[in-house]
């Protein structure tokens, strides 16, 4: 049923599916779908701005048969974009420790300041993996901190769309294609890091960076 709520997974499920999606023949890889910064933000659980305090590497489960390790960071919130309404304030957020299941490493006992988005499991912990959005505060541009709190979560009606190989076309009206990949060959370049997929009165959906006009690029992939 459309807008009723999923039913939260338990991390050992998480772990299942993070093995599932290892590519055949690649033991120590983690391969993980392009996906916009907006797009993360629309599809994650908790989205928080934090450091980290420390990690513990602990077991996966109570089951003693279970051999697999999970990292556990500790860490100080100091500001949440999303969530509110599954948890309060994130103590500890928990990794796979193998990095073949899309473990994150992340920084310890240092000034380094995160963005952190991941899912909320059944027992309320914090679950995040290298698929998700995970950024230096510092590396984030204006435009993408100020959308935290506003153009992200509003517009999470479009649909952005990776384009790799020119013309681009879209196919339906609430589309953005996003070009970085083609432009730059790289994911988060220049349009990830300062437009914003946004939504219409009439349901359309466009690149947006305030008063700023669309790169020509942009338009000459859009209009071969």
């Amino acid at each position: 049923m459309p807008g009723s709520p999923r039913p939260a997974p338990s991390w050992a499920l998480l772990l299942r599916l993070l093995a599932l999606l290892r590519p055949p023949g690649l033991g120590e890889a983690c391969s993980c779908a392009p996906a916009h910064p907006q797009q993360h933000i629309c599809h994650s659980a908790l989205v928080i701005r934090a450091k980290i305090s420390s990690e513990k590497v602990v077991p996966a489960s109570t089951d003693p048969a279970d051999t697999e390790k999970m990292l556990r960071y500790e860490i100080k919130q100091i500001k949440m974009f999303k969530g509110f309404e599954k948890v309060k304030d994130v103590q500890y957020i928990y990794t796979p420790f193998d990095s073949s299941l899309c473990g994150v490493k992340l920084e310890a006992n240092s000034q380094k300041q995160y963005l952190l988005t991941g899912q909320v499991l059944s027992d309320g912990k914090v679950f995040i993996h290298l698929c998700n959005y995970i950024e230096p505060w510092e590396d984030l541009s204006l435009v993408q901190r100020e959308s935290l709190n506003h153009h992200y979560h509003l517009n999470c009606g479009c649909q952005i769309t990776t384009c790799y190989t020119v013309p681009c076309i879209i196919s339906a009206p609430n589309e953005c294609l996003w070009t970085d990949w083609l432009l730059e060959r790289k994911l988060y370049g220049y349009q990830a890091q300062h437009y914003v997929c946004m939504k219409h009165v009439d349901g359309t959906c466009s690149w947006y960076r305030g008063h700023l006009p669309l790169r020509k690029e942009f338009l000459d992939i859009i209009q071969p």
